[in-house]
């Protein structure tokens, strides 16, 4: 099973892709400077 993963800051985004039960990541990345408008 695959778990993807986000935290959303103020202006940024991170997220993470792990294998589970093994909990290997397959993948990880952060969008910055998130606005509206």
């Amino acid at each position: 099973m695959k778990i993807m993963t986000l935290n959303c800051g103020s202006s940024s985004v991170k997220y993470a892709l792990v294998e589970m039960p093994s909990g290997k990541r397959l993948c990880r990345g952060v969008v910055d400077r998130v606005t509206l408008g």
